[in-house]
């Protein structure tokens, strides 16, 4: 997490650096933020490619999205931003890019939502796809409301992805972690299909990310309930306690051949 605002503008450049080296964006494509405060956003301007900004480009908005401070025009994304924020308050950054094996699942209308590796079902549990509004309107963020409360990040049909996590280091980490998985499950399709992890493996997983989403409440990174899918079977992580998480697992489970 930034310690003060400097140290931002820093993160801010060195993540829009590295989102423009691999590809995740061209041009002037994609925007990044960092929560300053509970009524304040630094974010990445308006026609500046991430690969060549400077600090002094960013801006400040408050959380309605009105430009408080800096030179250049805001994103015409903002709204993502501040809907993250209200609805997530444990959420320090967010990421917003265009990965191009991502987001051609998205342009696909695939969400990635299949069991198959163990370390996004820990961490991510599953990416959704959220359907097509206008780009940089209220239309881009309705269908995305019911999603945002309940996952990490979220796949934006016919756009690109965004990620959250309580710094921006976080919510980089996880655009990896969502370019990675769309790479690893496209080979497996042309492989003639990805195999998703048996439940009983799915169960123990999720065990394991509930006992490390109390550990991380502690850190402010905690987050929401996670969603996985197993096969063609989709169920709902809550964070209650232990015994309901695995009695919901199973009764959702119920009657499935796996």
């Amino acid at each position: 997490m930034a310690h003060n605002e400097e140290e931002a503008r820093l993160q801010i450049v060195e993540i829009g650096r590295l989102v423009w080296q691999k590809g995740w964006v061209a041009a002037n494509d994609g925007n990044i933020s960092i929560r300053l405060g509970e009524d304040r956003m630094l974010c990445t301007p308006t026609c500046v490619s991430k690969g060549r900004m400077q600090p002094e480009d960013l801006i400040v908005c408050d959380m309605q999205g009105n430009k408080i401070e800096g030179d250049r025009g805001c994103t015409s994304e903002i709204l993502l931003h501040t809907t993250i924020y209200g609805l997530r308050p444990e959420v320090g950054a967010v990421v917003h890019a265009h990965p191009p094996v991502a987001t051609g699942f998205a342009a696909a209308g695939r969400p990635l939502n299949l069991a198959l590796l163990p370390e996004v079902i820990v961490d991510l549990g599953s990416v959704p796809l959220a359907e097509y509004g206008l780009p940089g309107t209220s239309e881009v963020i309705t269908p995305m409301l019911p999603l945002i409360p309940n996952y990490h990040a979220i796949l934006m049909r016919n756009h690109g992805a965004v990620c959250y996590g309580g710094d921006i280091f976080k919510a980089y980490y996880r655009m990896e972690t969502v370019e990675h998985f769309a790479m690893i499950a496209l080979v497996a399709e042309l492989l003639g299909g990805g195999r998703a992890l048996p439940r009983l493996e799915v169960q123990k997983l999720l065990d394991r990310r509930f006992r490390d989403s109390l550990a991380c409440s502690k850190t402010g990174d905690g987050g929401p309930p996670m969603t996985a899918e197993d096969g063609d079977q989709h169920f709902d992580i809550t964070r209650d306690d232990l015994t309901a998480l695995i009695a919901h697992v199973v009764d959702s489970l119920a009657g499935e051949k796996v």
